[in-house]
């Protein structure tokens, strides 16, 4: 499951930096599945469309701080806990019950992500 940020957030950026997809963004930045990654091309995306791996997308929130799904892996792979978790001080990035995955699936995604 990915996460996500809730509006209890304090804008203090703590998760953005421990984020080793680079799935987490300020509010109004946009954004690229190719920030932080290796990904080139088409990359397809959790809702099965097509986009190129460098296309700036429009940002997701314009205030608060957000998390990518299609490059939030929870982590895995990388560490045991979701770093942006563990750094929030008011605890404010939670899993997201929209985006339900698999710990395979979220190893996929990352493996995708960084060829």
């Amino acid at each position: 499951m990915a996460l996500k940020i809730t509006d209890e957030c304090i804008f203090c950026g703590a998760c953005e930096s421990e984020c080793p997809n680079n799935a987490i963004y300020e509010g109004g930045v946009e954004w690229a599945i190719s920030d932080g990654t290796t990904a080139k091309g088409n990359f397809v995306l959790m809702d099965e469309s097509v986009i190129d791996a460098s296309q700036r997308n429009a940002p997701l929130a314009p205030d608060l701080y957000y998390i990518v799904a299609d490059k939030c892996t929870e982590c895995q792979g990388f560490h045991e806990d979701p770093q942006c978790a563990v750094a929030c001080p008011v605890d404010c990035c939670v899993p997201d019950e929209m985006y339900e995955e698999l710990t395979e699936e979220l190893l996929a995604k990352k493996d995708k992500l960084h060829l």
